[in-house]
């Protein structure tokens, strides 16, 4: 599945870009694969053959095994703590709490987390934390409520705690198996890499991310186990944003913007996600520099293309066009799709 970078010859076509005055100032290139749950590509753009990092869009998927094993409901799991499991939550107060009080339900603590501690994504929380001279913990890590997941299946599973993310823990072996069946991939040989929250993160190709996040979307043809975990999982996030993101984040924003159960889910270098229950669609994409605002309007603008997110709303136009101003408030420009994104 390894594959070389592109060549300057086959580049991905520009999907965002910038604008400073009257000229195109910054763009930015990519990849764009819609799927459905039976393979079949309904619209791309550029090369979805070659393997990608989703990074943080897999948790949906890394959160299956916690509902399949019964770990969720032998620990009470809440819809809220669902979502926090597919979060890259912000530290808010209320994530944190949520995650404290998931860990005391399983008779675990901070120390049990293998994640790193970092500032709150959140700057309102971060200036808090930094006034009062507060360290932040594992609990502010914005993959705690994942790792709480992970803690909870090998818990109830009667597994080691320690080591629950290391490559062959029974925890990621039921993660890497639940990815490889959902995209349609080999498990054996996905390549793999270390995340910036210490687990594991699997490579594979963007048709194949799409094809998964369109399962989750419409999970007919998947056994009724799995399929329970997709709609329980999809569910919670939909009606519980907030907890999968934060306060202003691009996440809540679309969520909340789009119509069809649509649920969304950014990962780290330029990777954005999305499935489509009303559609059965799932999306997937990823912006070459890896940067995030980028990945940001090319998701809304192919969600405003598929029709669940209303350009003309005052929610979606600054998803999809958004002003950049100076230190003064002017405006001096703006993020848009290019050409090849237009809705």
């Amino acid at each position: 599945m390894s594959q070389a970078a592109p060549r300057n010859d086959d580049r991905n076509p520009i999907l965002v870009e910038l604008t400073r005055g009257k000229i195109v100032e910054s763009f930015h290139r990519g990849a764009v694969a819609v799927s459905d749950a039976a393979g079949k590509i309904h619209f791309q753009l550029g090369d979805i053959e070659r393997p990608v990092y989703p990074r943080s869009a897999f948790k949906m998927m890394q959160a299956l095994p916690l509902i399949e094993t019964g770990a969720a409901d032998a620990f009470k799991v809440s819809p809220k703590e669902l979502s926090m499991a597919c979060a890259s939550h912000s530290s808010e107060p209320f994530h944190v709490k949520t995650v404290a009080g998931w860990l005391k339900r399983l008779g675990c603590g901070e120390g049990d987390l293998a994640c790193g501690p970092h500032l709150p994504m959140s700057e309102a929380a971060a200036r808090i934390m930094q006034r009062g001279r507060k360290e932040p913990t594992r609990l502010h890590n914005n993959c705690s409520g994942k790792h709480s997941g992970f803690l909870c299946t090998a818990c109830y599973m009667g597994e080691p705690v320690a080591g629950y993310v290391e490559i062959d823990h029974p925890v990621q072996v039921r993660v890497r198996q639940a990815i490889a069946e959902l995209c349609d991939v080999d498990g054996e040989t996905m390549p793999w890499g270390i995340d910036g929250c210490a687990a594991p993160n699997f490579a594979l190709p963007l048709k194949n991310l799409a094809l998964g996040f369109a399962r989750l979307a419409d999970p007919s043809g998947l056994a009724s186990n799995r399929a329970e975990a997709a709609h329980r999982l999809v569910k919670a996030v939909r009606e519980n944003p907030l907890y999968e993101s934060g306060t202003g984040r691009s996440d809540v924003a679309l969520i909340e913007a789009t119509t069809g159960g649509t649920v969304t889910k950014i990962g780290a270098e330029g990777v954005y996600s999305a499935s489509i229950p009303s559609l059965g669609l799932g999306v997937a994409l990823k912006i070459d520099d890896g940067t995030g605002r980028a990945a940001e309007t090319a998701i809304a603008a192919v969600l405003a293309r598929l029709g669940v997110l209303d350009a003309k709303t005052d929610a979606a136009r600054p998803l999809l066009v958004a002003p950049i101003t100076n230190w003064r408030g002017d405006h001096c420009g703006e993020r848009r799709p290019a050409e090849s994104l237009a809705f």
